[in-house]
């Protein structure tokens, strides 16, 4: 159904704003819910404050505070992520308004960590959700049970995961809030086929240029990686890791044709850095003198340098698919990561390579 105009049935929603909270979790639900016809309330614990995003791309006053905001006034509660709620989760007056909201009854919608607020009011004991990661031990240890899908709904409870569950996450909380399906353009928060990235776009999420040229990035990463560990199971003399090696390659040709297939269904073409970038690792990869210890330092440096450069690829962008992509890769590569540090510490225990030198510090001159 669309929402109508009478203001006495328009919908009110407060969205919570810390300093450091995740520019994309909150601009995507903010503005889909004007967008909507909703009367959308930001909350701070500072009136006065101007608050900055973690991207530094958002910057914004609150309407009000959660110290004299009523829970009651509202329908919904929406908590972002980014490190804004590990901030929001030491005022007493947020949790206790949190609280509230849900003990009365109203829908509350966390996305990352939002579901730290959660926790600190101890709203989680016996509860399906989700959040980012890296909080996955503290939900659990909270209570609930913790699902990896990218929106996870228990009564009056929506949780996400990550940016790239945004377009989710806030259909989930429009369609509860009388505002979804056929007659709002919007599709089943259960539709695989959807093209989330383009509801995203819409309401301020990443634009197809932007997701394009993160997986251009990626793309050319992995084919100079591909190159690289070419090179070392040339070069190599230990078996196990031209063995190794030779895994991960094929590993990495699957990574190549994920993000290329990618690429071609947004309807773009390979940039140009990830067309050179064979030449470029040719370039970047000259072996001369490495024997077998440096060459297994260096394929597991490259492969941590992997690990990090994709994790940040991985939360920028609102679109799922791409997302889910790039997530696999980061899983696999750190997989590869314990493999390599395995293989490393047998070597050292057999004495086959010795420790690396720790770097001296400048003497400080008193």
């Amino acid at each position: 159904m669309t929402v109508s105009n009478n203001n006495t049935n328009k919908k009110k929603v407060a969205i919570l704003i810390e300093n450091g909270v995740e520019d994309s979790e909150f601009q995507v639900p903010y503005k889909a819910l004007q967008m909507a016809g909703m009367e959308v309330v930001v909350l701070g614990s500072r009136m006065n404050e101007n608050y900055m995003g973690k991207q530094g791309k958002l910057s914004m006053k609150p309407d009000g505070t959660t110290t004299e905001a009523i829970a009651l006034d509202f329908d919904a509660v929406i908590i972002p992520g980014g490190m804004a709620p590990d901030t929001m989760r030491t005022n007493p007056n947020t949790v206790r308004f949190v609280q509230d909201a849900m003990e009365a009854g109203k829908l509350v919608a966390a996305v990352c960590h939002g579901p730290q607020v959660l926790i600190e009011g101890d709203l989680l004991k016996g509860k399906q959700a989700t959040g980012f990661f890296s909080i996955r031990k503290d939900i659990i240890n909270a209570g609930a049970h913790y699902v990896d899908e990218p929106v996870v709904i228990d009564g009056n409870l929506i949780t996400s995961r990550q940016p790239g569950d945004l377009p989710i996450f806030t259909t989930a909380i429009l369609s509860r809030l009388g505002y979804g399906g056929k007659e709002a353009a919007l599709p089943n928060e259960n539709d695989i086929t959807a093209e989330w990235w383009k509801l995203a776009d819409s309401w301020g999420g990443s634009t197809k240029g932007d997701i394009v040229k993160g997986l251009n990035t990626a793309l050319t990463g992995e084919r100079y990686s591909q190159e690289t560990f070419e090179q070392y199971a040339e070069k190599t003399s230990d078996p196990e890791l031209r063995s190794l090696l030779q895994d991960m390659i094929q590993n990495k040709q699957r990574h190549i044709l994920m993000l290329e297939s990618r690429i071609k269904e947004l309807g773009e073409n390979l940039s140009i850095p990830a067309q050179a970038a064979d030449k470029y690792a040719k370039l970047k990869t000259a072996l001369q003198g490495s024997d077998d210890t440096d060459l297994l330092r260096r394929t597991m440096g490259d492969l941590q340098t992997g690990v990090v450069d994709v994790n940040n690829l991985r939360v920028k962008f609102t679109d799922p698919v791409t997302t889910a992509i790039l997530t696999q890769i980061e899983v696999e590569l750190s997989k590869y990561e314990q493999c390599l540090a395995a293989l490393y510490k047998a070597r050292m225990a057999s004495g086959e390579v010795k420790p690396a030198k720790p770097t001296s510090a400048p003497a400080v001159k008193m």
